[in-house]
């Protein structure tokens, strides 16, 4: 029973693992792209963005979920979207509002005196940004960027909302299949070892990176 229920567990945090992953290809660069819009001296464009953000930021993901899945057939009479993608589609774009985040505090961190110097070099500003900035930026949204990425690894259980089958969903139905509840505490574990093995990760990219010092 043991290993029956340890491999059924096994491929539900297979579909957890996808859209972990998944969500960090998407959101990673669009929360780049969306903290550069926010940091505009196009006004428009930057109180769009921010507004965008805070609507993001201030509703649950749950909620976020059920619209991407739901909305477009209840509004405009659309084909429902495939649930995987759906989720992929609202992680990607929660999870892409908080990272622009911490891009932007990480690179309006960075001292204009270091851009300043650049230009007088005969430096452009591209050359200063992925010369200069950028890794000290890396540096210091490591700690923040880990605690945004463990919580990720938890809030995939929320994709069970729309029926997908991911590690809670498959501990779940083994109390209403079988009546066991173990396996749903069981699941914890798996949690456990990841969160643990990604902690353990960014402890060490924290010490690559300590060549820098604020």
């Amino acid at each position: 029973m043991f290993l029956s229920v340890t491999w059924e567990l096994l491929k539900g945090f297979w579909e957890t693992f996808k859209i972990f992953g998944l969500t960090l290809v998407f959101a990673l660069p669009i929360g780049l792209i969306l903290s550069f819009g926010s940091m505009s001296n196009f006004k428009p464009l930057s109180w769009l963005v921010k507004i965008f953000i805070w609507i993001i930021r201030g509703t649950p993901l749950m909620l976020q979920l059920i619209i991407v899945f739901y909305g477009p057939g209840l509004l405009f009479g659309w084909d429902l979207m495939e649930r995987f993608n759906a989720v992929i589609v609202a992680f990607a774009i929660n999870y892409s509002c908080y990272f622009s985040e911490i891009y932007r505090g990480g690179i309006e961190s960075i001292p204009k005196g270091q851009q300043e110097a650049g230009l007088v070099l005969g430096m452009t500003k591209p050359q200063i940004f992925f010369k200069v900035t950028l890794l000290q930026v890396i540096k210091r949204i490591v700690p923040p960027m880990s605690n945004e990425i463990i919580t990720l690894v938890k809030d995939t259980s929320l994709a069970r909302i729309i029926a997908i089958y991911e590690i809670i969903f498959v501990g779940q139905s083994f109390i209403t299949s079988k009546g066991l509840i173990w396996p749903l505490f069981y699941t914890g574990a798996f949690y456990l070892v990841f969160c643990g093995i990604l902690t353990l990760l960014f402890r060490f990219a924290e010490k690559k990176m300590s060549y820098f010092h604020s």
